[in-house]
Order: C-alpha cells, then structure tokens, then sequence
C-alpha cells in the first residue's frame, strides 16, 4: 500500500491538489484489508515495481441496481503511453462483468484529454452535462450543526 499511497500523491500532483492527500498507509490497510474491506485495488507492476492502481468499491443505483465505483486510476507519469491504463481499465470491467454489474462509474478531470481519449477509445460516455458534488467533512460538521 505505501507504492498506492506514492501513487496518489502522484495524482494529486497532477491535479494541481498537492497538499488534498489525507489518506495514509495505514488508513488504507485497515480500509482495504480487515474487516468488511471498504474498497478493492488492482495494481500493474513493471520489473516487481509497482507503477499503477485503480482502486474500486461497490456502489447501489436506484435507477440501474448494483453498480462498480472506480475512484481512481492511477498510472506513473513515465509509464503512461505503454497499456498499462487500458490494463488495469480492462481487469476493472472484467471485474464488474464478474459482479454483474449494471455501470461502472468514475470520473475525469475535465482537461485530463489523455484519459478521455482512453476512456472514450473503450466505449465510455464521459458526460459533460452532470456535476460532481462534494460535502467535504468540514462541510458535513456544518450540516449537522444547522440541524441542531
């Protein structure tokens, strides 16, 4: 898990969010590990070194049913252009093929043109039209303090 979590620093590097990164090593073993694992990771290593992730977790349509999450994936920057994106993409559908799932969702960046290009390459519908909603947890205290 510490070459996930490099990983996703490395994202957030990426995403101009150098300093967004909270999770830790640990947090992500006990998450991913014991217990009811809250999400699972495939990696793709190259010469025993791991150079990208994607890390996914089940999810419940009212309008679909049960349907994947991919939250992130990850390739190094000085691997990207050799398959490994469409590597992991493919064990990721295959995975929900496995589960029966009815979508896979994720989302992209808007000016991340490399991974929409990919992603539309293997038959993805990036949709313009919706946004992301947040509700950080310093927003979720304030939520809870208005109902107060």
């Amino acid at each position: 898990m510490s070459a996930v979590l490099q990983l996703i620093v490395e994202l957030a590097v990426f995403e101009k969010e150098p300093n967004a990164v909270e999770i830790t090593e640990q947090s992500l073993i006990e998450d991913g590990f014991q217990g009811t694992p809250a999400f699972k990771c495939f990696v793709a290593t190259v010469d025993d070194k791991v150079v990208g992730t994607a890390l996914i977790y089940n999810r419940f349509s009212t309008w679909k049913g049960k349907i994947l999450h991919l939250e992130d994936l990850i390739v190094t920057q000085k691997m990207r252009g050799h398959g490994i994106g469409t590597a992991l993409l493919d064990e990721v559908v295959k995975y929900g093929y496995h589960l029966k799932v009815k979508r896979i969702n994720w989302e992209v960046i808007s000016w991340n043109n490399g991974a929409i290009k990919l992603y539309e390459r293997q038959g993805a519908k990036v949709l313009r039209n919706w946004n992301v909603v947040h509700l950080d947890e310093k927003g979720i205290e304030t939520y809870i303090t208005k109902l107060n």
